[in-house]
């Protein structure tokens, strides 16, 4: 069986900047460190460099043009486009046709060079298109209009623009200057190609060189199919579960380890609403969980980069261990407002930084330890120092577990003791019991037994509505959650015991929304926010992997169709769907739409595998 890729970018796509596109619109090119969004239109509208966590250079998708962006694209209002990736990369091929001819524009982040690069090539395939060019720099969110300087560089010229400690050096087409933009218009020919480069570069340094076009083109297809081809390859949803996978690799930092939420900042969870976040930070959970996906399809040095991030991490004492960390494990991510900035379509505050990293999650440790435990069973070694960190990571449970917390969803009102987060404490000393039991790791295992059977015991009696059936989403609480649905995906409860059945026939009953499923109900009030929001992708496919583990394959496939059915023309998900409309909302790519992804499309392949 094979899920199904719909097209979706395939008719006129001419926009005229005055605003961002729809979100599924834009494909993500990457180089490991940063990445850019390159709509439809032919737009690159999020740029933040060097890092994902960057200020960004274009800022048009969180205002318009003139926050930042850099068109290239035919200058016939009325051209369409395609596009796709060539096979298993993120370079990026946007076909053109208009009514003089046919263009190519190839887009990609050249990976493996060390440097922020942004390559663009015009390749003319028939007739003759008039294409046109609107670079529009913004550096510091927008924030900071830069200094810009034309530089002779042999026959030709080289724009270098500068603002604080930034700089970028463009090459290509001659640009002229008018009102803080600087454009060109060029004819391709059918044989023709015309290439443009932006290079970021610290201000203090002279301009790099002009990178060698044919070579990182090469070089870059190169590797991405080299790493794609590491993959085990899926019994279901291939091509989903490869794109998936690709994209959780351009989402982690080739240098540390890190592995980012998401590439962007405040894209809302509900239009025009204020529950706008920044995502380009590593959350140990989300970060443990896509190094779970990664590993089970066999890709074990990613698990050894990811461990040493860790370690560096949360270095020194566990009692400062924090729920999310910087790229390079930078601990403060103070929370900021951009006022300047409108926010998508509208949609504010545009946040910089995420208060969360000062909550108390306690169901981190289960999907850190759960993740190693993972990582061990399929060859891992441990180091020296990994696994006396994860001894201090279980005294801290030790000593911690009973607090309420802000749980998985980092509620922002009261802590509670929610049921999702206490079967995760629950998972931590599970796996360091296996540790000690099928690995022969040293540690206080008789303790670690019974404090494992007290916590179930309190899950038990308090978490559990026997009236309803159900496991709930916090103690003392009618509401169930979502999350769950995790409470099967770590062993907690058998995928098709009863109680577990109970409870996804409630949360089928409380939680879904036009076939998906919300995270919780909003109306209750435990997130101490205003606004509501849509059906989220991650939880939905956590409901397919549950049906496929439990014995419902049919109802799996069918709502796994349905899932994989909101990828947009290049395989990307966002953070929710709006049913109604099939807008993606949220920040994009969102690694975990993708390893979730991942994980139904496994289920699946197992239960269909297992019917023949």
């Amino acid at each position: 069986m094979r899920g199904r890729l719909p097209r979706r970018a395939h008719h006129p796509v001419w926009f005229d900047g005055a605003m961002p596109l729809p979100i599924e619109n834009y494909a993500l090119i990457g180089d490991l460190h940063t990445g850019c969004l390159v709509g439809t239109d032919g737009s690159i509208d999020w740029s933040c460099l060097p890092r994902f966590d960057s200020a960004s250079v274009f800022g048009a998708l969180l205002g318009d043009r003139d926050h930042g962006r850099w068109l290239v694209a035919p200058a016939e209002a009325g051209a369409t486009a395609t596009r796709r990736y060539v096979d298993d990369t993120f370079v990026l091929v946007t076909r053109w046709t208009t009514s003089t001819g046919v263009v190519e524009v190839t887009d990609l982040m050249p990976v493996g060079d060390r440097r922020a690069d942004v390559v663009r090539r015009v390749t003319g395939v028939e007739g003759t298109v008039r294409m046109q060019e609107d670079l529009r720099i913004r550096f510091g969110y927008a924030a900071a209009l830069p200094w810009v300087r034309q530089l002779p560089e042999g026959d030709e010229t080289a724009l270098v623009a500068i603002a604080g400690p930034d700089a970028v050096v463009v090459r290509g087409p001659h640009l002229t200057a008018a009102d803080h933009t600087h454009a060109a218009e060029f004819d391709v020919a059918a044989g023709e190609t015309v290439d443009m480069t932006f290079t970021w570069y610290p201000s203090h340094r002279e301009p790099p060189t002009a990178p060698d076009v044919d070579a990182v083109l090469a070089d870059t297809v190169r590797w991405w199919q080299a790493w794609a081809a590491r993959s085990q390859e899926p019994s279901a949803y291939d091509r989903e579960v490869r794109r998936s996978l690709l994209i959780l690799r351009a989402l982690t930092n080739e240098d540390t380890g890190g592995i980012v939420a998401a590439a962007t900042t405040s894209l809302p969870e509900s239009f025009g609403g204020s529950r706008n976040w920044d995502y380009r930070y590593v959350w140990l959970r989300d970060a443990s969980m896509t190094l779970q996906a990664l590993i089970l399809h066999g890709f074990a040095e990613e698990a050894e980069k990811w461990r040493g991030w860790l370690l560096r991490a949360i270095a020194g004492d566990p009692a400062d261990v924090q729920i999310m960390y910087g790229l390079a494990g930078e601990r403060y991510l103070h929370e900021s407002e951009l006022e300047h900035l409108p926010g998508y379509e509208g949609a504010s505050p545009v946040r910089l930084g995420n208060a969360a990293f000062t909550q108390y999650q306690g169901d981190i440790f289960g999907e850190v330890m759960v993740a190693l435990h993972e990582a061990r069973q399929l060859g891992v070694a441990e180091s020296e120092y990994s696994w006396p960190l994860q001894r201090a990571l279980m005294q801290y449970v030790e000593d911690n577990w009973t607090r309420p917390d802000n749980g998985i969803w980092e509620i922002r009102g009261e802590p509670q003791h929610f049921t999702h987060s206490r079967v995760m404490i629950w998972a931590a000393l599970d796996r360091a019991v296996q540790g000690v039991e099928q690995f022969g790791l040293d540690g206080p295992v008789d303790r670690w037994r019974s404090l494992r059977d007290e916590v179930r015991a309190e899950v038990e009696e308090q978490g559990w509505d026997a009236d309803r059936g159900t496991y709930t989403q916090h103690y003392g609480s009618a509401e169930v959650d979502a999350s769950l649905l995790q409470l099967a995906q770590v062993g907690f409860v058998a995928p098709d015991d009863p109680r577990m059945l109970g409870t996804v026939a409630a949360i089928e009953h409380d939680l879904l929304q036009d076939g998906l499923l919300l995270r919780y109900r909003t109306e209750s009030g435990v997130d101490g926010l205003e606004g509501t929001e849509h059906p989220f992708l991650t939880c939905s496919f956590w409901l397919a992997e549950q049906y496929a583990r439990s014995g419902r394959v049919d109802d799996a496939v069918t709502l796994m169709d349905r899932l994989v059915g909101w990828c947009n023309d290049v395989g990307m998900l966002s953070e929710e769907i709006e049913v109604a409309t099939g807008r993606h909302v949220g920040n994009t790519p969102q690694a975990l739409s993708h390893l979730a992804l991942v994980r139904a499309a496994d289920a699946i392949g197992a239960a269909l595998d297992a019917r023949r």
